[in-house]
């Protein structure tokens, strides 16, 4: 699996032998079964709608072509507002909620895995939750210095977000939220991106890859799933630390200092929502992690930090879903929607 990897200075070749070491918790949420597709909407440019498929009530599955990632097709879920028209859709612009799903799941993950299809308090809200890979994190991957597929952070914030202002009534208004990989990814946009997200939340983020050893080698862990190259995604964490310090929230906290940031995690031992036990060195480390952020953020002069390091609590659904819950107020009044 790392056959590719050069060899590097000591501390970066115990990185990679501790890799070796780490078994990693995967999440691999069944999809529910979809409608049979129909006639999508087609359009030139970067990306294009190519089927559209009614999931369920609400619930409408977007089939998109992109030139970012290559010219695939990735699926992207819309759960959609009451009053939505599917054939008006230029008649109303709605406040937007992006959902980020983490590794190893996909756009089905928060529909099959929670009850945010029933909460009554997104009803008026176009909630976007589109496809980011098995292992994508968000980003425009290295490769090697040449870029190019997958770039999965142009494909979300350029392409799909033109796309769905142009055809699918989203508003300019937005927040996001993401869990484990997702949670990563919703700091990372709102960092990266000044003034596209209001607020943003992280459950269980991985909030600083860089924090030690112990996160690096974790997170290349990740970077190696099927088989993977490791370095494709931001390069060596040594040779090419300043794009890692880019994708990383810690050493972004600055950008984040003037929107609303909600945190959470738990710290990996058995908590009440988990069978007995139950234990999670990921949660542990990324509990680590967002204790830092916390930290830095307060550092630079962020006045809107919320934390809730809830203690005992693994790496599972059941606290993502109540950590959702709780952050909805927060990121509702970013959109000045009433919860």
């Amino acid at each position: 699996m790392f056959a590719n990897v050069p060899t590097a200075p000591s501390p970066l070749r115990a990185r990679f032998l501790l890799v070796l070491a780490v078994l990693l918790a995967t999440l691999a949420p069944t999809a529910p079964a979809l409608a049979a597709g129909q006639p999508g909407i087609t359009r030139p440019g970067a990306a294009e709608v190519v089927a559209v498929t009614q999931v369920a009530d609400r619930q409408i599955d977007l089939s998109v072509r992109s030139r970012a990632l290559g010219g695939r097709t990735v699926e992207v879920r819309l759960l959609t507002p009451d009053g939505w028209n599917p054939h008006d859709r230029r008649s109303r612009h709605w406040p937007t909620l992006w959902l980020l799903h983490g590794c190893c799941g996909d756009y089905t993950s928060w529909t099959a895995m929670t009850d945010v299809a029933e909460t009554d308090s997104l009803r008026d809200v176009l909630v976007v939750m589109p496809e980011a890979g098995w292992n994508g994190w968000y980003s425009d991957w290295w490769n090697h210095g040449e870029g190019g597929d997958p770039a999965w952070e142009t494909f979300h914030t350029e392409e799909l977000r033109r796309l769905l202002e142009r055809d699918w009534g989203a508003g300019r208004d937005r927040v996001v939220a993401g869990l484990s990989m997702g949670g990563q990814g919703a700091l990372l946009y709102a960092a990266r991106h000044p003034g596209m997200f209001k607020a943003t939340a992280s459950y269980s983020g991985s909030a600083h890859p860089l924090l030690d050893d112990e996160s690096v080698a974790r997170i290349m862990g990740f970077f190696a799933g099927q088989n993977n190259d490791p370095l494709r995604v931001w390069g060596d964490p040594v040779a090419q630390r300043r794009i890692w310090q880019a994708h990383d929230p810690f050493h972004l906290a600055k950008r984040l200092r003037s929107i609303p940031v909600y945190l959470s995690c738990g710290d990996g031992t058995t908590g009440p929502l988990d069978a007995p036990g139950g234990v999670s060195a990921l949660e542990a480390d990324f509990n680590r992690q967002n204790h830092a952020l916390a930290a830095e953020l307060r550092r630079v002069g962020a006045k809107q930090v919320t934390t809730h390091f809830y203690g005992p609590g693994t790496h599972a659904w059941p606290y993502w879903e109540r950590e959702l819950h709780a952050s909805l107020p927060m990121l509702l009044g970013a959109l000045r929607v009433h919860d």
